[in-house]
């Protein structure tokens, strides 16, 4: 991903909420490719129940910065994400992230079992 003038706040870095955005676009893009599906039409959908993240160094336009993720836990209706941000091909993360999505029904919105597609993708991780 390629930082936007926009990223940046008051102090000339790349703002906290923005790297919440790039693990969210990062595990919803992966998840989309690694299923070969839009994830956003299954009859169960997941949501975003807890995030965190560990600012390690600053990012400022017109950095370059890749995401990578990794598979901390999966469980019977939630996935909880690790991820980390790296600068112009750094070696070493600018900041480090969790994310967790909990599986609902996507019309009641009832907690669900992560669907069977969902979980081949993430044996890949």
């Amino acid at each position: 991903m390629t930082t936007r003038w926009s990223d940046n706040d008051a102090y000339g870095h790349v703002n906290n909420v923005t790297h919440y955005s790039w693990f969210d676009t990062a595990v919803n893009g992966w998840l989309m490719r690694a299923t070969g599906t839009d994830v956003r039409r299954l009859s169960a959908i997941g949501v975003v129940a807890e995030t965190a993240c560990r600012y390690l160094s600053e990012l400022s336009f017109p950095d370059e910065v890749e995401v990578g993720i990794g598979l901390r836990r999966l469980g019977n209706s939630s996935v909880t994400y690790g991820l980390a941000a790296f600068g112009n091909g750094s070696e070493q993360p600018a900041s480090l992230g969790r994310f967790v999505h909990v599986y609902v029904d996507r019309e009641t919105r009832i907690t669900v079992p992560v669907p069977e597609e969902i979980r081949a993708a993430l044996r890949q991780l």
